[in-house]
């Protein structure tokens, strides 16, 4: 291995030389003159004791020797070329691995577009992205599976850099539903009116609880779920009134319901989580700003915060 590295480059001309089929083809592809070519060839004879080439009619052809030679380096010589391609990448961020894991809700379509807009100059980087409860979101990114998590809080470890949103829910009803009379929604206008809502224990449940129960309002639930998007899909089927986060919102062609602001405003808090202490890479550096930025524009307005 240690001659192969002092003599790399020696094995790199000759690897280009049989693979183009001349010196002046060879010295384009490696970015050199035709005599340093000639120079690596010659000196790569001498090392080897070996005629590596036989020249007819202007020609190199290769003997039987090269021909062996050549099987033996050719893996090692592609390996090494995509080494250097590598960190020329890794230098011009443009490969490397993006490794985020967000909540549910931004899973189906808000971060697929952020991560598409964020590897369009970026061909050769590869993508770990998962959705997944907050819980677990949080587990994940403390062991190391993932540089970068999104998701609810509260935020169970005391090891994580936060970047805090709050985010403003609006009401989903109904496109043939009288209440699209009005432009903004109250818990007296949907007293008795079907719910769909989050689980019991998801803050926009406990909010608009709260709500109701101040106004005095009857919070008749018809239905729980999990997801905002498949709170939505039973809006638009009729089921009921829901209240909807922005980024299941920002992805939806809003066929088959009407968005209503809803007094008292309800948020939905999101931190952006990273480990405290612990080297982020320029790629995921770059995402976390982007990503942040495009939050900020859906946040609250003076929404965001750095802590840590």
């Amino acid at each position: 291995m240690g001659e192969m590295n002092s003599f790399f480059r020696h094995y790199q001309a000759f690897h280009a030389i049989i693979e183009t089929g001349t010196v002046t083809r060879a010295a384009e592809r490696l970015g050199v003159s035709q005599p340093a070519i000639s120079n690596l060839l010659g000196q790569l004879e001498r090392h080897t004791k070996l005629k590596l080439f036989e020249r007819s009619r202007g020609r190199l052809l290769a003997t039987p020797e090269a021909k062996v030679l050549f099987e033996e380096i050719d893996t090692v010589v592609r390996g090494l070329d995509h080494v250097n391609q590598a960190v020329v990448d890794l230098q011009n961020q443009k490969a490397g691995q993006l490794q985020v894991a967000t909540s549910h809700a931004m899973a189906f379509g808000f971060m697929p577009e952020e991560i598409a807009r964020f590897v369009t100059d970026k061909p050769n980087l590869s993508i770990a992205f998962q959705s997944q409860y907050s819980s677990k979101i949080q587990e994940w990114v403390i062991a190391g599976l993932f540089e970068i998590g999104i998701c609810e809080p509260p935020v169970r470890h005391d090891g994580f850099d936060q970047i805090p949103f709050a985010f403003e829910i609006h009401c989903a009803v109904p496109e043939d539903s009288p209440l699209t009379r009005y432009q903004v929604l109250t818990p007296r206008l949907l007293d008795e009116v079907p719910f769909i809502v989050m689980g019991a224990d998801h803050m926009v449940n406990r909010r608009v609880r709260e709500a109701f129960h101040q106004e005095r309002a009857n919070m008749r639930i018809r239905c729980h779920t999990d997801l905002f998007r498949n709170a939505l899909n039973m809006v638009k089927q009729g089921l009921g009134v829901a209240l909807v986060d922005p980024f299941t919102l920002s992805s939806d062609d809003r066929r088959g319901c009407v968005l209503r602001r809803f007094e008292p405003r309800i948020l939905m808090d999101i931190v952006i989580i990273t480990v405290r202490g612990r080297p982020i890479s320029t790629i995921g550096r770059q995402f976390l700003d982007q990503v942040s930025t495009s939050m900020s524009r859906l946040a609250l307005p003076a929404a965001q915060l750095h802590i840590g």
